[in-house]
């Protein structure tokens, strides 16, 4: 695929928080530069991103969409990425594929907290980006009192690259800082140039010797010019701005409103001409470009019902044609551009372009790829987030159940993010994520795609038992049946064991009153009847010691020795006192600083301990709080977290120990569960 620009095509991200705009910002883009006659509306669901079934129902991304168009001559590829939280291992995943990014935001500074975790992710992978504050025809705070509040959340620097012309609290048009020229807003058609009040004079003047001062930070030539008052010209402003922007020195902030079509155009003016190059962005990740052969990385895939798999790709380095065979046994089954859903297809791609690529069987998102015959470079993946949400599924048809394998293998190639997991100790299917409305849509997606529905409920807790005090007990099986019959007869030692020993057997018969080939039969015996004890749970921290016992030279078997020893344990441990335990998680809280008491009250709500908190390393202004939890309160935890944290705050956990639970509680729980048997055998 050729291109008409040198510097060659730009790859952008839309990203920012849930609602802020994103995806109507695209469709902007899409109308302004004719690649759509009609614009179309999220609440009217005729949007070209958010095309899924998923999506539109909800009103919101829950994937990555992609759209290629021109602007004057340059190719724009776009990735309108989700905005909410919980699906946010999307919008990382994009993120390692792009030249730069649009941080898409409202103009409230209550809420720029929102913006944390994204702006330390691209600040951290030194990812070039800029700031679009959108819906400024809605906006009372001006964009200099938005920038001031984004200050402290980036050590890189915002400088506002326009001012908003305002007619009372109604913005009418803005000064472009970098030409000095005024424009009026018109709805949905480009700006009028018009004169400058002179009430914006000052605004003006301040504001762009801002822009300048902090472009003289990171360029000694400029800062000399502006010492001798030497003030640059537009196109070497423009310069200025894209070498600092290249390295992701600055943060250009932009405004303007998506739904008007106001300063959209300048928007995408500006990504041609100061946004970084793919040779830019090459030489960011240090990619050999001398090297030719093609460097392509998975940053998205799609599996549709009628064209199979579509791996979303970013070309580095090098030619890419179609049926090009590629490393690990893999070919180009075919190369398109998207928009949305819509597939265009090519001959070939080249360095910078933005590509779907057929048929890759085995490939995963964030995968690295080359030539069949060049070495491989692999390039950074985006962090896998850790889960912190969970369901039970099972198939609601028997027949399903078959399914289930082959349709979660294909969700997890969509999204990496959703995992199912066999539990163990609870025997259930477990579908983990990093969120319920994630879940949710995993669940319909299963449903649309696949035909396949998923009953859920709330996982069970890993509930265990153990004992307090040591006894001795007597069991004997003996049966009469004709012929040979059955005889085992032993005494056996039950004891407690320190908390995490486990299970011990030891053998202390003397004088072979238990034969020797009998005793793993005793074992086995004792073992079988562990996962069952006394409440109901799996039976941990014991010791049995097999102290005596009788046998027949006749009757005696393993098979009868074996029952003996299971009738030992089912007699002698309701004796020994039994005490459940449920299973302490150990948290670490990554939040604000001025939410960190909130969670210090959601912890002790929930039968948590807080051990501590600190200033969480490499974030300025965020706090790490330290907690030991039981795991039957973490389950919609991480709701009330988002809640109290305007959606940033998050969690990580693992298993610390198992520690006993007694009274009403410990009541409910072995109640509970016997009738959920109860329930269970009589179905």
């Amino acid at each position: 695929m050729s291109d008409n620009v040198g510097s060659g095509p730009r790859t952008v991200a839309l990203v920012g928080p849930y609602t802020s705009g994103k995806t109507t910002l695209l469709e902007s883009m899409l109308y302004v530069t004719g690649t759509v006659t009609r614009k179309g509306r999220v609440p009217d669901r005729n949007t070209v991103g958010d095309s899924s079934q998923e999506a539109r129902e909800r009103q919101m991304s829950v994937e990555v969409n992609a759209a290629t168009f021109a602007y004057n001559g340059t190719r724009i590829n776009v990735m309108d990425c989700p905005g909410s939280i919980e699906f946010a291992q999307e919008t990382l995943n994009a993120l390692i594929g792009v030249d730069f990014a649009i941080v898409v935001c409202e103009p409230q500074t209550e809420r720029v907290l929102t913006l944390s975790r994204l702006l330390h992710f691209l600040e951290e992978q030194n990812i070039p980006h800029a700031l679009f504050a959108n819906r400024i025809d809605e906006a009372t705070v001006r964009v200099a009192e938005l920038v001031e509040a984004l200050r402290p959340l980036s050590k890189i620097p915002f400088i506002a690259c326009q001012v908003a012309i305002r007619d009372g609290a109604k913005a009418t048009g803005y000064v472009d800082l970098i030409s000095g020229q005024a424009y009026g807003y018109k709805p949905h058609a480009a700006s009028d140039k018009i004169a400058p009040p002179d009430t914006i004079a000052e605004r003006r003047d301040s504001a762009r010797t801002q822009l300048l001062e902090n472009l003289a930070d990171h360029d000694d030539s400029l800062l000399e010019r502006l010492l001798e008052d030497k003030i640059p010209s537009e196109e070497e402003i423009q310069g200025y701005l894209r070498a600092s922007l290249a390295k992701a020195e600055v943060v250009p902030v932009f405004m303007g409103s998506a739904e008007m079509d106001w300063g959209v155009r300048r928007l995408l003016e500006m990504i041609v001409k100061i946004g970084p190059s793919p040779a830019d962005s090459a030489a960011r990740k240090k990619i050999d470009m001398a090297n030719k052969a093609p460097l392509v990385q998975i940053l998205k895939t799609y599996i549709t019902q009628q064209g199979g798999k579509v791996s979303l790709s970013r070309v580095w380095r090098g030619h890419l044609a179609d049926g090009a065979a590629l490393s690990g046994g893999e070919r180009v089954g075919g190369l398109y551009t998207l928009v949305g859903v819509q597939q265009n297809k090519i001959a070939a791609a080249d360095a910078g372009d933005l590509v779907g690529i057929g048929r890759l069987d085995k490939v995963v998102t964030g995968d690295t790829l080359s030539a069949a015959d060049a070495k491989i470079e692999p390039l950074p993946r985006a962090p896998a987030l850790p889960p912190v949400y969970a369901f039970t599924v099972r198939a609601e048809k028997r027949e399903d159940e078959v399914k289930v394998s082959g349709a979660m293998s294909r969700l997890h190639q969509e999204d990496p993010s959703v995992a199912l997991d066999h539990n163990a100790d609870t025997h259930e299917a477990v579908l983990w994520g990093q969120g319920e409305m994630h879940l949710k849509v995993s669940l319909d997606r299963l449903k649309h795609k696949y035909g396949l529905s998923l009953a859920t409920s709330r996982p069970r807790v890993s509930y265990k038992e153990a004992i307090k005090k040591p006894i001795q007990q007597h069991a004997r099986h003996k049966k009469q049946s004709g012929g040979h019959g059955q005889f085992g007869d032993v005494t056996v030692e039950i004891k407690p064991l320190p908390r995490g020993a486990g299970f011990e057997f030891h053998n202390a018969v003397v004088g072979g009153s238990v034969p020797r080939q009998y005793v793993p039969a005793v074992e086995q015996g004792v073992r079988e009847f562990l996962p069952h004890g006394p409440l109901g749970f799996p039976v941990v921290d014991v010791a049995v010691t097999l102290l005596d016992g009788k046998y027949h030279a006749v009757d005696s078997s393993e098979m009868a020795f074996k029952t003996a020893g299971r009738l030992a344990m089912a007699e002698g441990l309701p004796l020994c006192g039994p005490v459940l335990l449920e299973p302490i998680y150990q948290l670490k809280i990554s939040v604000p600083n001025n939410f960190t008491a909130n969670v210090q009250r959601l912890v002790t709500g929930r039968r948590g301990q807080v051990l501590g908190y600190e200033p969480k390393s490499g974030w300025d202004g965020w706090d790490e709080v330290s907690a030991s939890m039981p795991q039957s309160e973490m389950h919609d935890m991480i709701i009330e977290l988002r809640s109290i944290t305007l959606g940033v705050g998050t969690y990580e956990f693992k298993f610390d120990h198992l520690q006993e639970l007694t009274g009403r509680l410990a009541d409910e729980v072995v109640n509970a569960h016997k009738q959920a048997l109860g329930v269970a055998k009589s179905a």
